[in-house]
């Protein structure tokens, strides 16, 4: 019966989450420098016309809104996976220094383009540079904090996660200082959604969405692996595979956000932990539930980032570190060991 009342709260807090999630998507495309009437909004999703009003909600606040559902989303799946295979509960992509090497490759593609003006990266090759600076940040991070590549040591992640991290967005900074790029890459640096544009939400979906399923279907793996080495090992689990797969998730979900979303920080931290309070320890409800309330959280962080101090922007990334680092500080404390 317990288990029963277990599965049905889970149900219901998804459901919470879908209705949350929509009414964000809702408010977030109202809202705006311009003033646009509802039913004009409405008419945009339908309509091809060059109107002036319905290009604004097509082209510019649908997107935003479609990236800031999607970014937050596998942000949290990303966490949630890593705190899965290294049961370390403070493991996220931002602490693991994944958004930061995705950072650094973005502060270089800015250089290349610079440099070579008649190089035209695009969007793909965006997502590309991103992957490759996410997949040598974690990579590393993993290797420096692992015993013999099986056991990563919690300490360690968060030392050589923290190190790294500061080192590679450290570097991104003074290349963007020395090519005279600060003001391009503010944004990538502080994680902002006003670059959102169609083109980067598809591959977004596409790449992201990939990543997700596969995601998905590696959450009975994930579930077993987070119950220990040992336990794992014993019920004839691969654990260096799960680890390799996973991360390999992680880079794509990660590397994606980074190049549409610059670098937002603490979202794969604090959902997971919100998420395994609800929903208990399974991954198969873990990973959904992660997606939906990661999407929210980024929703109501860009609108909230859009109201705070109008017409400005308060980037992303300080609103999700302002909540972000209490919950890290608490899960620091909460385990003495």
């Amino acid at each position: 019966m317990k288990r029963y009342n277990k599965k049905t709260l889970s149900y219901i807090f998804i459901i919470i989450g879908i209705v949350l999630l929509v009414a964000g998507i809702i408010l977030s495309v109202t809202l705006g420098a311009k003033n646009i009437d509802f039913s004009t909004i409405v008419s945009s999703l339908f309509s091809n016309s060059n109107d002036i009003n319905t290009k604004i909600v097509r082209d510019v606040r649908i997107p935003r809104a479609l990236a800031a559902a999607l970014v937050g989303g596998f942000l949290a799946v990303a966490g949630a996976i890593m705190q899965g295979v290294t049961r370390n509960p403070i493991a996220e992509p931002s602490v693991m220094g994944i958004t930061q090497g995705a950072t650094l490759m973005i502060a270089i593609t800015f250089v290349l383009q610079r440099i070579y003006p008649n190089i035209i990266i695009g969007s793909f090759g965006l997502m590309l540079f991103s992957f490759l600076g996410a997949s040598i940040s974690g990579l590393s991070v993993y290797f420096i904090s692992s015993r013999r590549g099986r056991k990563v040591n919690p300490i360690k992640l968060a030392l050589a996660g923290t190190a790294i991290g500061t080192l590679l967005i450290s570097l991104a900074m003074a290349i963007a200082m020395y090519f005279n790029l600060s003001q391009q890459l503010t944004f990538w640096i502080s994680g902002g959604l006003v670059s959102a544009k169609w083109e980067g939400v598809k591959m977004l979906a596409i790449i992201g969405g990939a990543a997700f399923i596969a995601a998905i279907f590696m959450a009975p793996k994930i579930t077993i692996l987070s119950l220990g080495e040992e336990v794992a090992i014993g019920l004839g689990q691969k654990t260096n595979a799960v680890r390799f797969i996973s991360i390999i998730i992680v880079i794509l979900l990660t590397g994606a956000s980074v190049s549409v979303a610059g670098n937002i920080v603490f979202v794969g931290l604090i959902v997971p932990q919100i998420a395994k309070a609800i929903v208990g320890s399974d991954y198969k409800y873990i990973i959904p539930t992660s997606m939906i309330y990661g999407s929210v959280l980024l929703v109501y962080s860009d609108i909230l980032a859009r109201v705070i101090n109008p017409p400005y922007e308060t980037p992303i990334g300080s609103l999700t570190a302002l909540l972000g680092v209490p919950v890290f500080i608490y899960l620091v404390r909460k385990d003495k060991k």
